[in-house]
């Protein structure tokens, strides 16, 4: 039974479900160098990119071991030094997944996160982290009636609904959800729908469970099985990196019984193995 299965079956259980504590703090992987200089490090890129066969242990080194923000100084002052943009002289020098990781990591959170879909719910989703008592149980009824209690689904109640609360207005309406069906909102909802409609819906619940359990999975997701899904790889570790990598690795361990850095060294190799395990926060 999969670790959202057994999440979801306990939700109707008197010892329900319950997040992880609330914990304030910093759980990314990658912090900014103490030590930086953003002249120097552009140097260093400029020399790397031009030694023969390219010396990407320096730009796994300078790269991976800078915040975001520093990045984008390296990338001004490369511009500034070099009279190029540093990304496109990455691009010429590096090549299949490693270049992508290391392109990824110069852009800005907004400039990698603008996927299509979450670009569309970004301008309704609700960032209040208050939570509405009585706006929950109204919702969690609305859904019911929805799906559950009616023949057919009315989708427009939700799509209304999952893309516009805040997660934790969410995951108080599936709590009182479960005191109304017999079955969590989840299992309805794989009754109810299908296909990629589904799988869209099923990612807005699960993320406002747990959002680390829901990245460790795509992350096994995207190394089970004949060959590894880099894409899916990248774009986690790199989008998360400066957010809950390591809550997303606890969670990780605590469901598969192993590292997330052990499946990456079995199923990755070479320079994008490096990089991946130093923003793992590996030495």
């Amino acid at each position: 039974m999969s670790f959202f299965k057994q999440l979801f079956e306990q939700q109707n259980n008197d010892n329900g479900f319950k997040p992880a504590p609330s914990v304030t703090g910093y759980f990314g992987t990658v912090k900014p160098d103490p030590n930086f200089n953003a002249q120097n490090d552009a140097a260093k890129l400029k020399k790397a990119i031009e030694t023969k066969g390219v010396d990407e242990a320096t730009i796994v080194e300078v790269i991976a071991k800078r915040s975001n923000a520093q990045r984008q100084q390296i990338k001004a002052a490369y511009q500034q030094s070099a009279g190029k943009a540093l990304a496109a002289d990455l691009k010429k020098a590096l090549k299949s997944d490693f270049e992508e990781v290391v392109l990824a990591l110069l852009m800005t959170p907004p400039e990698y996160d603008a996927f299509e879909m979450k670009r569309a719910m970004k301008a309704t989703r609700s960032e209040d982290s208050n939570i509405d008592d009585a706006a929950a149980k109204s919702e969690a009824k609305a859904l019911f009636e929805a799906g559950e209690n009616r023949i057919g689904t009315v989708c427009s109640v939700l799509i209304d609904i999952l893309t516009n609360r805040s997660e934790a207005q969410l995951y108080k309406i599936f709590q009182y959800y479960g005191q109304l069906s017999k079955d969590s909102l989840a299992k309805d909802l794989e009754g109810e729908l299908h296909g990629s409609f589904e799988d869209c819906l099923m990612t807005l619940v699960k993320g406002a469970l747990n959002k680390p359990a829901y990245f460790a999975e795509r992350l096994h997701l995207a190394m089970k099985g004949l060959g590894t899904n880099t894409d899916t790889l990248t774009r986690i570790i790199v989008s998360r990196s400066e957010i809950d990598l390591l809550k997303i690795m606890q969670e990780y361990k605590r469901m598969y019984g192993k590292s997330l850095q052990e499946d990456i060294l079995k199923e990755t190799s070479g320079d994008y193995e490096k990089i991946m395990m130093t923003l793992c926060g590996t030495p």
